[in-house]
């Protein structure tokens, strides 16, 4: 197949693919600041359930969407795969930019449950922004350029605008999630792409737009203005590499990456310092995208190059920051002057292992 070939070509690039992939239900052993993962869904590959972006609802079940099946999916807590619509296919002789294939991009959810979604075809009617609403049917609210290719999305709800990170104009696109003209919001050489894709990722955190580009590897915020302008572009991360969406953990600026070229979720901190937590022995097969509520993380898996096991997995979040005990304190001794003090001694490390506190407490009890 020409895509896969693309795919494994571009995306796997210089890093290795694992040999052994585990599909088992078993929960896995992933790092710190998570907890063992386990599966809540093997999709179907052959039917093309290949997610592409994530979306969490209410009650716990994700709404994702199938790259190249141009599907819009629910999958349960059960597992249960539901396609809530299927966009028009394009003309046969279309080509979708660098892709070929019509592509199904990112998926937000508005506060009316509106699921908004992103579809690149190659072509100028239907390339854009859709929208379907609940028990309704897909619409275009917004027009792309049969060009682009439309990839990350995100909700900025106070704001009432979509932005959309195009992976092969190397911009980003703001939209009026009532739909209407789309405006190049951010442009410039952080965002374009090195060979295959640049923007890719996109969320909206802390008053500004963060970005990730596939081919630099690396991870950019862009402030927004008072008057909804962009900042200058930071780079926050780099050598990610092959870093595809992301999703903060809800601790300051820390993030989880998908790395999708090395089958790998990375945590990132706001210094831009990362560490490996999840990986192929945890069940990732080429991850697109993450979602977190609370402590709850959701990894999709498409398996583009693997071909193997589309999935989605789930593992829990513990703030790496939060200390606790790796020995147990020593027993109270009382002070000889038969004054009530008692001595205590503990040592306790946070999450990551690094010495939180240590040595001796004193306190000075009353009957």
């Amino acid at each position: 197949m020409q895509l896969r070939r693309v795919l494994a070509a571009a995306v796997v690039g210089t890093t290795a693919l694992a040999t052994t992939i585990t599909s088992a239900d078993a929960a896995l052993a992933a790092r710190p600041p998570l907890t063992p993962t386990s599966f809540v869904a093997h999709l179907d590959l052959a039917a093309g359930q290949q997610p592409e972006n994530l979306a969490l609802l209410p009650g716990g079940a994700a709404a994702v969407t199938f790259a190249f099946s141009r599907q819009v999916a629910v999958i349960e807590r059960t597992g249960t795969v539901r396609v809530l619509a299927t966009l028009p296919a394009p003309p046969a002789d279309a080509r979708t930019p660098v892709l070929g294939s019509p592509f199904l991009g990112g998926i937000v959810q508005g506060p009316d449950h509106t699921l908004y979604f992103l579809y690149a075809t190659g072509t100028a009617d239907l390339t854009g922004v859709w929208r379907l609403r609940p028990g309704g049917s897909p619409e275009r609210i917004a027009a792309l350029p049969a060009d682009a290719l439309p990839n990350g999305l995100a909700l900025d709800r106070s704001a009432g605008q979509l932005y959309a990170a195009d992976s092969v104009l190397g911009r980003i696109w703001r939209i009026p999630a009532t739909g209407g003209s789309p405006e190049v919001w951010a442009t410039g050489a952080a965002l374009a792409p090195a060979g295959f894709l640049g923007a890719n990722g996109v969320k909206v955190h802390d008053g500004a737009v963060w970005v990730s580009n596939l081919d630099h590897g690396t991870l950019l915020r862009i402030p927004v203005g008072h008057d909804g302008t962009p900042g200058a572009v930071r780079t926050v991360a780099t050598g990610l590499t092959g870093v595809d969406d992301f999703a903060f953990t809800g601790h300051g600026d820390q993030l989880l990456a998908a790395l999708n070229a090395g089958s790998e979720v990375a945590l990132v901190s706001g210094n831009g310092s990362r560490t490996v937590v999840l990986d192929h022995t945890d069940g990732l097969q080429n991850p697109t995208s993450i979602a977190v509520r609370s402590n709850e993380v959701y990894v999709a898996d498409a398996a583009y190059v693997t071909q193997q096991d589309p999935n989605l997995l789930t593992t829990r979040l513990h703030c790496p920051d939060r200390g606790h005990p790796m020995s147990s304190p020593s027993q109270p001794t009382a002070a000889e002057d038969g004054t009530g003090v008692v001595t205590t001694a503990a040592t306790v490390h946070n999450q990551r292992g690094e010495l939180v506190l240590s040595g001796q407490h004193k306190y000075l009890l009353r009957r």
